[in-house]
């Protein structure tokens, strides 16, 4: 579970004296420089600093460059570890206010670079130094969700019931942590054609990856993977002695947590699902070309056509208001689970991770009953509205959900909308956070939250490319 901690702005100490909000205001520029100094910044490209400089040269509103140069290189400026060993690059990356790498988090917080890799060599090799160590991580426990750059460094769940080991910081078993560094190699290798990481190491975890899902399909029983953890936060822990609710063996691959960190209750989990098959069909390509396994990559190939199938008979229902949709969590006896959460692959975000056509009329359907009242998780208030989860509470907004609304959208009066939402949510500080209250956007949890910067950076430079009078 990531640490929650809610701030609320209440003015500036000056000498010791509470200054009031009006005179702070009078005091400070509108946009202060609030980005990392440029000598303590972990690693500095080029090519991103000129993607800057052009978004601030062209785009007339002067806080949306503000918010573009602070959000944007934030994982850059503050959260990466690169070096070399044995050779080879290998990048450490931690997610912000948290000294661990998820390695959800790590893939996601380097995609909106990756477009630039053929631009900037040395920020290509920070990218397979990202791939390098997700290696390395999941070779040493492919149920594991986050590390430690210290392969012998004994965290803070330590005493949590699973099969945890130094180098772990946390073992909650989510199937997107497998998905996201699959995605990001294959990106790589497509950009690139570089097949320097792709050596027997990698082809060992992706074989692991396999043999995993293929375990949580749980077909002969339950599996070797539970978790449980000594806490009052039900969300933290699996119910039924670790191994969560029971399911109906249909094809469907188990995830006991969700991308949020918080324990499932229907165990398939149907977006984390089509982002495996998404996932599964790019390392059988990758293993068929790169590895020339053939065995391997039919292996992989049949499995993302099995779980394809079981999606198409399982996780689509008929809701009596919006026709066929997409549930969030079933389980596979006719049970379903009607919500979103914000993290992602969440359901919203199913066309940004590649998983289903934006136009597809269920993806449609779904939206409109994810983006009103009917999901329980969506949140309108006075601040602003969006889709928020459990993890950070009620009435909590996640602007990761704000920006996957945007860019997964197809009407440019939405996409300004989230633009114009998260502009007025930044809470004067100049960088996105985990979660805000829909009421109060000084209300917030987060300070330093690396992913919701850089996506909010990638949503604001595509945007810029595909779009820009929408930025004003």
């Amino acid at each position: 579970m990531k640490r929650r901690t809610f701030i609320q702005n209440a003015g500036l100490l000056s000498g010791g004296v509470l200054l009031s909000k009006q005179m702070a205001m009078a005091a400070a520029p509108a946009y202060p420089v609030v980005r990392t100094a440029a000598a303590q910044r972990r690693f500095n490209s080029k090519v991103i600093e000129q993607a800057i400089t052009e978004f601030k040269s062209k785009v007339k509103d002067p806080e949306l460059g503000w918010l573009m140069e602070n959000c944007f290189p934030n994982t850059l400026d503050t959260t990466v570890t690169y070096t070399t060993k044995n050779n080879r690059p290998d990048t450490y990356v931690i997610t912000g206010d948290i000294d661990a790498m998820w390695l959800r988090d790590s893939s996601a917080q380097v995609w909106p670079y990756i477009g630039f890799i053929k631009q900037d060599q040395k920020l290509q090799q920070l990218i397979a130094g990202v791939i390098n160590h997700q290696v390395k991580c999941i070779l040493k426990d492919p149920y594991a969700n986050a590390f430690y750059d210290d392969p012998n460094k004994v965290g803070e769940w330590a005493d949590d019931v699973t099969k945890m080991q130094p180098g772990i910081h946390e073992r909650k078993w989510e199937i997107d942590s497998l998905c996201y560094p699959i995605r990001l190699a294959y990106k790589y290798w497509q950009l690139t054609g570089d097949t320097t990481p792709f050596d027997a190491q990698w082809k060992q975890s992706i074989a692991l990856i396999l043999k995993t899902f293929k375990e949580q399909q749980r077909k002969d029983g339950d599996g070797p993977y539970s978790f449980q953890r000594k806490t009052a936060w039900s969300l933290d822990s699996v119910p039924l002695g670790g191994f969560g609710y029971p399911v109906n063996p249909v094809g469907l691959i188990c995830s006991a947590f969700r991308p949020s960190d918080d324990a499932t209750i229907y165990l398939f989990l149907i977006p984390s699902n089509f982002f495996a098959v998404v996932s599964l069909k790019q390392a059988a390509e990758m293993i068929k070309a790169i590895s020339k396994d053939d065995a391997l990559s039919a292996e992989l190939a049949a499995l993302a056509t099995e779980v394809e199938l079981a999606l198409q008979k399982y996780g689509v229902m008929d809701h009596p208001t919006y026709g066929k949709i997409y549930p969030y969590e079933v389980n596979g006896y006719g049970s379903f689970n009607l919500m979103d959460d914000a993290n992602v692959p969440s359901l919203l975000g199913l066309p940004y991770i590649g998983a289903v056509s934006v136009n597809d009329p269920v993806y449609q359907n779904t939206r409109k009953m994810l983006l009103s009242t009917n999901n329980p998780f969506y949140y309108k208030g006075k601040a602003a509205e969006g889709i928020g989860g459990p993890h950070a509470g009620k009435n909590m907004i996640w602007t990761l959900g704000v920006i996957m609304r945007g860019l997964t959208s197809i009407d440019d009066k939405e996409t300004k909308f989230c633009i114009d939402t998260l502009k007025a949510t930044h809470a004067g500080t100049g960088f996105m956070h985990e979660s805000f209250h829909k009421d109060d956007a000084k209300v917030f949890t987060r300070k330093w939250f690396a992913w919701a910067n850089t996506l909010f950076g990638e949503f604001l430079w595509e945007t810029y490319k595909a779009k820009p009078q929408l930025l004003g």
